[in-house]
């Protein structure tokens, strides 16, 4: 039996892969928010789902190892530094807080907004702050993002844009 944690997160996938892609430019590292995704949320439904991609492949079985948890690979300085994000009912001092935020992929998601309100920047020179940029700032940090990334989450990165991209160009035809 599939429990319900795993039908949420299946469903928040093909809804960040699927549900805004009528809404994207052909470059989705500068998809306009759409009426589900406010102005004050940085980062796209489509660049959420590429880096989701790049962490873990999605696994909505991927928890807590080591120091990083869920889908997204979230520490929990990162989980602190976006404004301690908390499933209703919940504190943010309670002791599983973190764990029970960003296992959970709306929380999750949640948590990399805010973590890009607050380090958003242009981390590649290019004059826009765009999915490119939250992907490195994800990875590496708000004070570490003009560093060198790692290759393959780079290419999983502009692998998952590019294939984004793609299906936005056969939508349109």
């Amino acid at each position: 039996m599939v429990s319900e944690s795993v039908v949420i997160a299946c469903l928040c996938c093909l809804s960040i892969g699927l549900g805004s892609i009528g809404s994207v430019q052909a470059d989705v590292s500068h998809i306009a928010p759409t009426a589900n995704q406010p102005q004050e949320n940085p980062v796209t439904d489509v660049c959420l789902q590429c880096i989701c991609e790049a962490s873990s492949g999605c696994d909505t079985a991927t928890r807590c190892n080591g120091d990083v948890c869920g889908m997204f690979l979230i520490t929990w300085a990162y989980w602190a530094d976006a404004g301690k994000q908390v499933q209703q009912g919940d504190t943010p001092d309670s002791q599983n807080a973190f764990a029970n935020c960003v296992n959970e992929p709306y929380c999750a998601a949640r948590t990399i907004q805010g973590y890009m309100r607050r380090y958003g920047q242009d981390c590649n020179g290019d004059g826009a702050i765009n999915c490119f940029d939250h992907a490195i700032i994800h990875k590496l940090g708000g004070y570490n993002c003009k560093n060198q990334v790692p290759v393959l989450y780079q290419s999983k990165i502009d692998e998952c844009i590019q294939r984004k991209a793609t299906a936005y160009d056969a939508t349109r035809q």
